[in-house]
């Protein structure tokens, strides 16, 4: 396993739609191996495939609860509600943090490293983490969400994606 580089605005991969992923195989699994330590590295909640350069439909995330690593290839968005307001941060954009609106709650469809489909919800800091990568693959960044942007005094004690 490996640290890859991440990506930096305005780098063009970033805000460009991902392709889909068509192998299942090793290379993948090694990449979704060295995404999980790159977000480690660099103290990421989750980390999509464009921030390290790939232009696939491939994100991680991983918010330290009991679901542990969610590995997200080729997700889409069943459904959404409610709302909230958060800080977001990205490891794109370094100390650069905003209030974003999302839905409090998602359902998504992904596959798992082996070619497996499966269904998930969230709400809250979950489901925010999880908009938040899909939207890399779709070439959307946070600061078009952004309704204001925060101080780092603001940011004491908050859990921020």
């Amino acid at each position: 396993m490996a640290i890859r580089k991440i990506v930096m605005y305005p780098a063009e991969v970033l805000e460009k739609k991902c392709r889909p992923v068509e192998k299942f195989d090793k290379k993948l699994i090694k990449l979704l191996d060295d995404m999980y330590d790159t977000m480690i590295e660099y103290d990421g909640v989750g980390l999509a495939a464009p921030q390290i350069g790939i232009d696939e439909r491939i994100a991680i995330v991983d918010i330290d609860n009991e679901l542990g690593t969610i590995e997200m290839i080729n997700p889409h968005i069943i459904k959404t509600s409610g709302e909230q307001n958060g800080p977001e941060g990205c490891l794109s954009f370094p100390n650069l943090f905003g209030e974003v609106k999302r839905p409090n709650y998602v359902m998504i469809e992904a596959y798992n490293r082996k070619g497996k489909k499966y269904t998930l919800e969230a709400e809250e800091f979950l489901a925010r983490a999880i908009l938040h990568e899909i939207d890399h693959l779709d070439g959307i960044l946070f600061t078009t969400k952004v309704s204001r942007y925060l101080e780092e005094d603001e940011l004491k004690g908050v859990e921020i994606e």
